[in-house]
């Protein structure tokens, strides 16, 4: 295996929150260590999987506010509404429901404990 290889093998996860800041079906803002990226924290607690990291920044209205969205569902598949101009994304893969040219950056998290950790 070479270096490259190695390195992109790496797994790094950064704690972003304890669980006990997340909002139970809505969402809370992050910052990314080290960057001017937040993200979006949704906390659906029953569902799997029952945390979700999406942009906060929202493409159509460019403004930092995903995380201030209503969460809900369509079809079964958990969306949250930007509170602006109203545009559903999935959680899932971050994809505009109406516009499907559009989506958010998504990243993968986990509640490990009392630790809220996001996939850097």
């Amino acid at each position: 295996m070479n270096t490259a290889t190695a390195l992109k093998s790496e797994v790094t996860w950064q704690t972003l929150c304890s669980k006990a800041d997340l909002v139970a079906h809505s969402g809370v803002a992050a910052w990314l260590d080290g960057t001017d990226t937040q993200v979006a924290l949704l906390y659906l607690p029953g569902r799997t999987p029952e945390a979700y990291a999406v942009d906060n920044h929202d493409p159509f209205s460019n403004a930092n506010v995903i995380a201030r969205g209503i969460v809900g569902d369509i079809k079964g598949e958990p969306v949250i509404a930007s509170p602006l101009y109203k545009q559903h994304f999935r959680l899932s893969d971050g994809v505009c429901v109406e516009d499907e040219s559009v989506r958010l950056h998504t990243w993968e998290i986990k509640i490990d404990g009392d630790d809220v950790m996001i996939r850097a």
